[in-house]
Protein backbone atom coordinates (compact mmCIF):
# COMPACT_ATOMS: atom_id res chain seq x y z
CA UNK A 1 0.00 0.00 0.00
CA UNK A 2 2.60 3.06 -1.06
CA UNK A 3 -0.02 5.32 -2.72
CA UNK A 4 -0.55 8.45 -0.95
CA UNK A 5 -2.51 8.58 2.15
CA UNK A 6 -4.23 11.41 4.05
CA UNK A 7 -3.78 10.92 7.74
CA UNK A 8 -7.59 10.68 9.08
CA UNK A 9 -10.40 8.70 7.65
CA UNK A 10 -13.64 8.29 8.37
CA UNK A 11 -16.04 4.92 8.46
CA UNK A 12 -18.50 6.88 5.95
CA UNK A 13 -14.82 6.53 3.74
CA UNK A 14 -15.26 2.80 3.58
CA UNK A 15 -19.35 2.12 3.85
CA UNK A 16 -20.24 0.98 0.41
CA UNK A 17 -17.00 1.24 -1.64
CA UNK A 18 -16.57 -1.08 -4.49
CA UNK A 19 -13.73 -3.61 -3.87
CA UNK A 20 -11.89 -4.79 -7.12
CA UNK A 21 -9.93 -7.60 -8.47
CA UNK A 22 -6.24 -6.44 -9.83
CA UNK A 23 -7.83 -6.61 -13.33
CA UNK A 24 -10.34 -3.90 -12.46
CA UNK A 25 -13.38 -6.10 -12.14
CA UNK A 26 -15.65 -5.34 -9.38
CA UNK A 27 -15.66 -8.52 -6.44
CA UNK A 28 -18.47 -6.58 -4.03
CA UNK A 29 -18.77 -4.08 -1.49
CA UNK A 30 -17.90 -3.24 1.61
CA UNK A 31 -20.66 -3.82 4.43
CA UNK A 32 -18.56 -3.44 7.39
CA UNK A 33 -14.62 -3.18 8.51
CA UNK A 34 -13.14 -5.39 11.38
CA UNK A 35 -11.02 -4.35 14.19
CA UNK A 36 -8.98 -5.60 16.76
CA UNK A 37 -10.06 -5.14 20.41
CA UNK A 38 -6.73 -3.48 21.98
CA UNK A 39 -6.56 -0.46 24.29
CA UNK A 40 -6.71 2.26 23.80
CA UNK A 41 -7.14 2.56 20.00
CA UNK A 42 -8.26 -0.64 17.94
CA UNK A 43 -6.63 -1.09 14.93
CA UNK A 44 -8.17 -2.30 11.57
CA UNK A 45 -7.54 -5.89 10.71
CA UNK A 46 -9.86 -6.14 8.13
CA UNK A 47 -13.19 -5.27 6.11
CA UNK A 48 -16.14 -7.69 5.38
CA UNK A 49 -17.40 -7.42 2.02
CA UNK A 50 -20.55 -8.32 0.12
CA UNK A 51 -20.24 -10.29 -2.96
CA UNK A 52 -21.44 -8.72 -6.03
CA UNK A 53 -23.63 -11.97 -7.36
CA UNK A 54 -24.30 -14.23 -4.88
CA UNK A 55 -24.59 -11.75 -2.10
CA UNK A 56 -23.04 -13.86 0.26
CA UNK A 57 -20.46 -12.22 2.67
CA UNK A 58 -16.59 -12.48 2.64
CA UNK A 59 -13.52 -11.22 4.69
CA UNK A 60 -10.67 -9.67 3.77
CA UNK A 61 -7.55 -9.12 5.78
CA UNK A 62 -6.19 -5.63 5.58
CA UNK A 63 -3.00 -6.71 4.56
CA UNK A 64 -3.76 -8.29 1.46
CA UNK A 65 -5.69 -5.03 -0.12
CA UNK A 66 -2.80 -3.37 -2.02
CA UNK A 67 -4.47 0.16 -2.08
CA UNK A 68 -7.30 2.10 -0.73
CA UNK A 69 -7.50 5.28 -3.01
CA UNK A 70 -8.55 6.15 -5.56
CA UNK A 71 -9.85 2.66 -5.59
CA UNK A 72 -10.07 -0.42 -3.17
CA UNK A 73 -7.87 -3.35 -4.77
CA UNK A 74 -7.22 -6.56 -3.60
CA UNK A 75 -4.16 -8.39 -4.09
CA UNK A 76 -4.39 -11.41 -7.04
CA UNK A 77 -3.42 -13.75 -3.93
CA UNK A 78 -6.62 -12.64 -1.55
CA UNK A 79 -8.96 -12.74 -5.21
CA UNK A 80 -8.64 -16.54 -4.59
CA UNK A 81 -9.95 -16.96 -1.32
CA UNK A 82 -13.02 -14.60 -1.31
CA UNK A 83 -14.57 -17.39 1.08
CA UNK A 84 -12.30 -16.33 4.01
CA UNK A 85 -14.43 -16.41 7.31
CA UNK A 86 -13.66 -13.50 9.96
CA UNK A 87 -11.12 -14.65 12.47
CA UNK A 88 -12.56 -15.75 15.82
CA UNK A 89 -9.97 -13.99 17.87
CA UNK A 90 -11.39 -10.87 19.97
CA UNK A 91 -12.80 -8.53 17.39
CA UNK A 92 -14.99 -5.66 16.75
CA UNK A 93 -17.80 -5.39 14.07
CA UNK A 94 -18.00 -1.70 13.43
CA UNK A 95 -20.87 -1.31 11.38
CA UNK A 96 -22.80 -4.17 13.81
CA UNK A 97 -21.32 -3.42 17.26
CA UNK A 98 -20.80 0.42 17.20
CA UNK A 99 -22.45 2.44 14.43
CA UNK A 100 -26.15 3.93 15.46
CA UNK A 101 -25.52 2.89 18.92
CA UNK A 102 -26.75 5.55 21.51
CA UNK A 103 -23.86 6.56 24.11
CA UNK A 104 -25.11 6.45 28.16
CA UNK A 105 -22.80 7.75 30.74
CA UNK A 106 -21.67 6.04 33.84
CA UNK A 107 -24.94 6.65 35.60
CA UNK A 108 -26.83 5.29 32.50
CA UNK A 109 -28.36 8.65 31.02
CA UNK A 110 -28.73 8.52 27.50
CA UNK A 111 -25.93 11.41 26.11
CA UNK A 112 -25.55 10.73 21.71
CA UNK A 113 -25.86 8.58 19.12
CA UNK A 114 -22.60 7.61 16.93
CA UNK A 115 -23.17 8.72 13.36
CA UNK A 116 -19.61 7.85 12.21
CA UNK A 117 -16.33 6.35 12.99
CA UNK A 118 -12.95 8.34 12.75
CA UNK A 119 -9.26 6.64 12.18
CA UNK A 120 -6.02 7.88 12.05
CA UNK A 121 -3.48 6.33 9.77
CA UNK A 122 -0.07 4.66 11.63
CA UNK A 123 1.97 3.86 8.10
CA UNK A 124 -0.54 1.71 6.22
CA UNK A 125 -2.85 0.68 9.13
CA UNK A 126 -5.88 2.66 10.78
CA UNK A 127 -6.32 2.73 14.31
CA UNK A 128 -10.04 3.80 15.82
CA UNK A 129 -9.52 7.12 17.62
CA UNK A 130 -12.89 8.77 18.09
CA UNK A 131 -16.42 8.13 17.59
CA UNK A 132 -18.20 11.24 15.79
CA UNK A 133 -21.86 12.05 17.86
CA UNK A 134 -22.44 15.47 15.90
CA UNK A 135 -24.45 16.71 13.05
CA UNK A 136 -21.73 16.56 10.80
CA UNK A 137 -20.65 13.24 10.95
CA UNK A 138 -24.39 12.11 10.18
CA UNK A 139 -24.34 14.87 7.08
CA UNK A 140 -20.78 13.20 6.10
CA UNK A 141 -22.69 9.46 6.22
CA UNK A 142 -25.41 10.22 3.82
CA UNK A 143 -23.56 12.35 1.69
CA UNK A 144 -24.58 16.03 2.10
CA UNK A 145 -21.32 17.17 4.22
CA UNK A 146 -20.20 19.33 1.09
CA UNK A 147 -23.87 20.70 0.22
CA UNK A 148 -24.04 21.26 3.71
CA UNK A 149 -21.15 23.42 4.29
CA UNK A 150 -21.76 25.46 1.05
CA UNK A 151 -25.01 26.20 2.44
CA UNK A 152 -23.89 27.41 6.01
CA UNK A 153 -21.05 29.65 4.86
CA UNK A 154 -22.86 30.93 2.45
CA UNK A 155 -25.32 32.04 4.51
CA UNK A 156 -24.39 32.12 7.72
CA UNK A 157 -20.25 32.11 7.30
CA UNK A 158 -19.97 29.16 10.08
CA UNK A 159 -18.13 25.97 9.54
CA UNK A 160 -20.32 23.27 11.51
CA UNK A 161 -17.71 21.71 13.73
CA UNK A 162 -16.74 17.71 13.86
CA UNK A 163 -18.13 16.57 17.80
CA UNK A 164 -15.58 13.32 18.95
CA UNK A 165 -15.62 11.31 21.81
CA UNK A 166 -12.20 9.56 22.02
CA UNK A 167 -12.57 6.19 21.62
CA UNK A 168 -10.58 5.46 24.95
CA UNK A 169 -13.68 6.49 27.16
CA UNK A 170 -16.26 4.32 25.18
CA UNK A 171 -16.89 0.96 26.70
CA UNK A 172 -18.41 -1.98 24.65
CA UNK A 173 -21.44 -3.05 26.99
CA UNK A 174 -21.78 -7.12 25.33
CA UNK A 175 -25.09 -7.77 23.91
CA UNK A 176 -26.48 -4.41 24.07
CA UNK A 177 -27.76 -1.92 21.80
CA UNK A 178 -25.57 0.94 23.72
CA UNK A 179 -22.58 1.98 24.54
CA UNK A 180 -20.90 3.37 27.56
CA UNK A 181 -18.91 6.03 28.48
CA UNK A 182 -15.97 5.46 31.48
CA UNK A 183 -16.74 9.03 32.46
CA UNK A 184 -19.94 10.41 33.85
CA UNK A 185 -22.78 12.92 31.45
CA UNK A 186 -21.32 15.88 33.39
CA UNK A 187 -17.30 15.10 32.10
CA UNK A 188 -18.46 14.78 28.41
CA UNK A 189 -17.95 18.34 27.44
CA UNK A 190 -14.41 17.84 28.47
CA UNK A 191 -13.85 15.11 26.05
CA UNK A 192 -14.32 16.55 22.71
CA UNK A 193 -12.21 17.78 20.52
CA UNK A 194 -10.26 14.42 21.43
CA UNK A 195 -6.95 15.74 20.82
CA UNK A 196 -4.44 14.35 18.88
CA UNK A 197 -1.55 15.21 21.00
CA UNK A 198 -3.62 12.72 24.13
CA UNK A 199 -3.68 10.12 20.88
CA UNK A 200 -0.09 10.73 20.29
CA UNK A 201 0.76 10.14 24.18
CA UNK A 202 -1.29 7.30 24.67
CA UNK A 203 0.48 4.68 22.61
CA UNK A 204 3.72 3.18 21.99
CA UNK A 205 6.58 4.69 21.49
CA UNK A 206 6.88 2.96 18.26
CA UNK A 207 2.88 4.01 17.13
CA UNK A 208 3.97 7.53 18.25
CA UNK A 209 6.97 7.65 15.72
CA UNK A 210 5.16 6.52 13.41
CA UNK A 211 1.83 8.70 13.82
CA UNK A 212 4.41 12.11 13.75
CA UNK A 213 6.52 11.28 10.94
CA UNK A 214 3.14 10.20 8.90
CA UNK A 215 1.70 13.99 9.85
CA UNK A 216 2.10 16.92 7.77
CA UNK A 217 4.01 19.90 9.00
CA UNK A 218 1.41 22.09 10.30
CA UNK A 219 -0.51 19.24 11.95
CA UNK A 220 2.96 18.26 13.33
CA UNK A 221 3.63 21.49 15.10
CA UNK A 222 0.06 21.66 16.44
CA UNK A 223 0.24 18.54 17.96
CA UNK A 224 3.83 18.88 19.51
CA UNK A 225 2.48 22.17 21.12
CA UNK A 226 0.46 20.32 23.35
CA UNK A 227 2.34 16.97 24.22
CA UNK A 228 4.39 16.35 26.92
CA UNK A 229 8.00 18.03 27.30
CA UNK A 230 9.46 14.62 27.51
CA UNK A 231 7.57 12.98 24.81
CA UNK A 232 8.05 16.31 22.14
CA UNK A 233 12.27 15.92 22.87
CA UNK A 234 12.33 11.72 21.85
CA UNK A 235 9.65 12.34 18.83
CA UNK A 236 11.46 15.60 17.40
CA UNK A 237 15.03 13.58 17.80
CA UNK A 238 13.16 10.58 15.44
CA UNK A 239 12.79 12.69 12.54
CA UNK A 240 15.49 14.14 10.04
CA UNK A 241 16.83 17.38 10.83
CA UNK A 242 15.20 19.01 7.80
CA UNK A 243 11.57 18.03 8.36
CA UNK A 244 12.40 19.02 12.23
CA UNK A 245 13.64 21.99 11.65
CA UNK A 246 10.27 23.00 9.21
CA UNK A 247 8.22 21.79 12.11
CA UNK A 248 9.78 24.22 14.68
CA UNK A 249 8.88 26.34 12.14
CA UNK A 250 5.83 26.22 12.48
CA UNK A 251 5.66 26.29 16.06
CA UNK A 252 4.88 28.74 18.48
CA UNK A 253 8.09 30.97 19.09
CA UNK A 254 8.04 30.35 23.46
CA UNK A 255 7.07 26.68 22.48
CA UNK A 256 9.44 26.14 19.75
CA UNK A 257 12.32 27.58 22.69
CA UNK A 258 11.48 25.99 25.24
CA UNK A 259 12.28 22.16 22.77
CA UNK A 260 15.23 23.46 21.66
CA UNK A 261 16.44 24.35 25.21
CA UNK A 262 15.60 20.70 25.73
CA UNK A 263 17.89 18.87 22.88
CA UNK A 264 21.46 18.28 22.93
CA UNK A 265 23.01 21.69 21.63
CA UNK A 266 24.69 20.55 18.51
CA UNK A 267 20.97 19.06 17.50
CA UNK A 268 19.11 22.45 18.78
CA UNK A 269 21.47 24.24 16.38
CA UNK A 270 21.64 21.86 13.50
CA UNK A 271 16.94 22.55 13.60
CA UNK A 272 18.37 26.11 14.00
CA UNK A 273 20.20 26.26 10.76
CA UNK A 274 17.81 24.53 8.36
CA UNK A 275 14.75 27.17 9.34
CA UNK A 276 14.52 30.77 7.85
CA UNK A 277 17.14 33.00 9.50
CA UNK A 278 14.57 35.41 10.98
CA UNK A 279 12.74 32.94 12.83
CA UNK A 280 15.85 31.22 13.64
CA UNK A 281 17.55 34.84 15.06
CA UNK A 282 14.29 35.28 17.46
CA UNK A 283 15.04 31.51 18.78
CA UNK A 284 18.15 32.09 19.59
CA UNK A 285 17.29 35.66 20.94
CA UNK A 286 14.76 33.46 23.68
CA UNK A 287 17.14 30.68 24.25
CA UNK A 288 19.70 33.65 25.71
CA UNK A 289 17.35 33.75 28.77
CA UNK A 290 17.09 31.65 31.72
CA UNK A 291 13.40 29.71 31.58
CA UNK A 292 12.69 31.23 35.17
CA UNK A 293 12.95 34.47 33.62
CA UNK A 294 10.18 37.14 31.50
CA UNK A 295 12.77 36.64 28.89
CA UNK A 296 11.99 32.93 29.22
CA UNK A 297 8.95 32.93 29.18
CA UNK A 298 8.12 35.80 26.48
CA UNK A 299 6.91 35.29 22.57
CA UNK A 300 8.00 36.93 19.66
CA UNK A 301 4.77 36.20 17.84
CA UNK A 302 3.16 39.30 18.77
CA UNK A 303 1.82 42.91 16.34
CA UNK A 304 3.94 45.86 17.01
CA UNK A 305 2.62 49.31 14.96
CA UNK A 306 4.03 52.79 14.99
CA UNK A 307 1.58 55.47 16.41
CA UNK A 308 0.73 57.00 12.68
CA UNK A 309 -1.16 53.63 11.66
CA UNK A 310 -5.03 53.50 11.37
CA UNK A 311 -7.42 51.77 12.74
CA UNK A 312 -8.43 50.80 10.00
CA UNK A 313 -4.96 49.57 8.51
CA UNK A 314 -3.99 47.98 11.94
CA UNK A 315 -7.42 46.08 11.78
CA UNK A 316 -6.15 44.68 8.42
CA UNK A 317 -3.11 43.74 9.32
CA UNK A 318 -4.32 41.92 12.71
CA UNK A 319 -6.80 40.03 10.39
CA UNK A 320 -3.69 39.21 8.15
CA UNK A 321 -1.56 37.74 10.69
CA UNK A 322 -3.29 36.70 13.11
CA UNK A 323 -2.97 33.03 12.36
CA UNK A 324 0.46 33.38 12.86
CA UNK A 325 0.62 35.09 16.56
CA UNK A 326 0.57 34.12 19.76
CA UNK A 327 -0.57 37.66 21.17
CA UNK A 328 -3.82 38.59 19.51
CA UNK A 329 -5.72 40.44 22.59
CA UNK A 330 -4.00 43.36 22.38
CA UNK A 331 -1.64 45.75 19.67
CA UNK A 332 1.56 47.07 20.92
CA UNK A 333 2.92 50.70 19.84
CA UNK A 334 6.07 51.14 19.17
CA UNK A 335 8.96 54.02 17.64
CA UNK A 336 11.30 53.79 14.94
CA UNK A 337 13.49 52.22 17.64
CA UNK A 338 11.25 50.24 19.42
CA UNK A 339 10.57 51.49 22.21
CA UNK A 340 6.97 50.97 23.73
CA UNK A 341 5.19 53.70 23.94
CA UNK A 342 1.45 52.11 24.72
CA UNK A 343 -0.59 49.42 24.21
CA UNK A 344 -4.26 49.03 22.16
CA UNK A 345 -6.81 46.48 23.45
CA UNK A 346 -8.78 44.87 20.57
CA UNK A 347 -11.87 46.02 22.63
CA UNK A 348 -10.72 49.93 21.91
CA UNK A 349 -9.54 48.52 18.74
CA UNK A 350 -13.22 47.77 17.53
CA UNK A 351 -14.73 50.92 19.37
CA UNK A 352 -12.69 52.99 17.49
CA UNK A 353 -13.51 54.97 14.86
CA UNK A 354 -11.46 53.68 11.51
CA UNK A 355 -9.83 56.93 10.41
CA UNK A 356 -8.30 57.38 14.37
CA UNK A 357 -4.73 56.88 14.84
CA UNK A 358 -3.31 54.21 17.46
CA UNK A 359 -1.74 57.38 19.15
CA UNK A 360 -5.09 58.78 19.31
CA UNK A 361 -6.35 55.40 21.24
CA UNK A 362 -3.07 53.85 23.11
CA UNK A 363 -3.12 53.41 26.63
CA UNK A 364 -0.02 55.69 27.36
CA UNK A 365 0.82 53.88 30.77
CA UNK A 366 2.13 50.68 30.42
CA UNK A 367 2.38 47.63 32.52
CA UNK A 368 5.62 45.74 31.79
CA UNK A 369 8.18 43.47 32.90
CA UNK A 370 11.66 43.46 32.46
CA UNK A 371 13.57 40.47 30.52
CA UNK A 372 15.83 39.57 33.73
CA UNK A 373 12.41 39.46 36.39
CA UNK A 374 11.84 36.48 37.91
CA UNK A 375 8.86 34.60 37.06
CA UNK A 376 7.39 34.80 40.89
CA UNK A 377 7.21 38.28 39.90
CA UNK A 378 5.53 37.90 36.23
CA UNK A 379 3.21 35.61 38.02
CA UNK A 380 2.49 38.54 40.96
CA UNK A 381 1.87 41.21 37.85
CA UNK A 382 -0.76 38.79 35.93
CA UNK A 383 -2.37 38.68 39.43
CA UNK A 384 -2.36 42.38 40.25
CA UNK A 385 -3.45 43.52 37.00
CA UNK A 386 -5.59 41.09 35.62
CA UNK A 387 -4.57 41.66 32.14
CA UNK A 388 -3.92 38.49 29.24
CA UNK A 389 -0.71 39.24 28.26
CA UNK A 390 2.36 41.40 29.34
CA UNK A 391 5.09 42.73 27.37
CA UNK A 392 8.11 42.52 27.90
CA UNK A 393 11.02 45.23 27.77
CA UNK A 394 14.97 46.03 28.17
CA UNK A 395 16.75 48.32 30.13
CA UNK A 396 16.26 51.37 27.42
CA UNK A 397 12.19 50.28 27.10
CA UNK A 398 12.64 48.73 23.94
CA UNK A 399 9.89 45.68 23.54
CA UNK A 400 11.21 42.18 23.25
CA UNK A 401 7.99 40.18 23.46
CA UNK A 402 5.37 39.61 25.30
CA UNK A 403 4.06 36.89 27.83
CA UNK A 404 0.84 35.64 27.74
CA UNK A 405 -1.65 34.26 30.46
CA UNK A 406 -0.83 30.51 29.28
CA UNK A 407 2.32 30.57 29.94
CA UNK A 408 1.88 32.15 33.65
CA UNK A 409 -0.83 29.19 33.79
CA UNK A 410 2.26 26.94 32.44
CA UNK A 411 4.02 27.95 35.26
CA UNK A 412 1.60 27.99 38.22
CA UNK A 413 0.37 24.42 36.77
CA UNK A 414 3.52 22.80 34.99
CA UNK A 415 1.09 19.37 35.31
CA UNK A 416 -2.36 20.46 33.95
CA UNK A 417 -1.13 20.21 30.28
Amino acid sequence: MNQNLKDFYFFSDFLNRRVYNPSGQVVGRISDLVAERAEPYPMIIGLVARARRRRKRFYLPWDKIVRIEPELILSEDEQRALQASVPERDIILLQEEVMDKQIVDTFGAKVVRVNDLHFLRIDTHLRLVHVDVGFRGLMRRVGLEGVMDRILRWLFSYDLPNQFISWKYVQLLSGSDLLRLSVSQKGLSHLHPADLADIIEDLSGRDRSAIFHALDTETAAEALEEIDPKIQKALIETIPVEKASDIVEEMSPSDAADLLADLPEERAEEILEGMEEEKAEDLRELLIHPEETAGGLMTTAYLSLTPDVTVEAAMARLKAEAPHLDIVDYLYVIDEEQVLLGVVSIRDLLTAHSHQTLSEIQAPRVVSVKLEEHQDEVVEAFAKYGFRAIPVVDEGNHLKGVISFRSVLEVLAPDAG
